[in-house]
């Protein structure tokens, strides 16, 4: 979906509102204005809905971060009193789990940075597909 947004975006924000209405010379200029103007306000939607969805998946990631850099800290202080009790078994138990656990950190913090890039990328959309609604908006005014 995110190549469909960037395509319909980068069209929108290209296009020249003139072009289109002289495209279009049979048909009344203003309704045709006024279409290309809600389609833009779909478009703003779209990518606000994709934007929130991004921040949600950001969310859940940082969650599970912390929740997962809680658990090593536990795992921690458990092999200390483990190995302090001379209970090897449970030591290398919990040694094994933190492994698990630490292998995952450095995926989730590439995912977090991933998204936060998704977003500044999503908002800076919705930033030029207001600035184009407002351009159309002036133009359609003098036309």
């Amino acid at each position: 979906m995110k190549e469909k947004i960037t395509s319909r975006v980068g069209r929108i924000i290209s296009g020249s509102f003139n072009a289109l209405v002289d495209a279009v010379e049979n048909t009344a200029p203003e309704i045709v204005m006024e279409q290309a103007i809600r389609e833009v306000d779909d478009v703003i939607e779209e990518v606000r809905g994709e934007l929130g969805k991004t921040i949600a998946d950001k969310h859940l990631a940082n969650s599970r971060l912390m929740q997962i850099n809680n658990k090593v800290e536990d795992l921690g202080e458990k092999i200390e009193l483990a190995v302090n009790e001379n209970r090897d078994d449970l030591a290398e138990a919990a040694i094994a789990q933190q492994l698990d656990m630490e292998a995952q950190i450095p995926i989730l913090e590439n995912q977090i940075s991933d998204l936060s890039n998704s977003e500044k990328e999503l908002e800076g959309y919705i930033a030029a597909l207001q600035g184009k609604k407002r351009e159309m908006r002036e133009e359609l005014t003098l036309y």
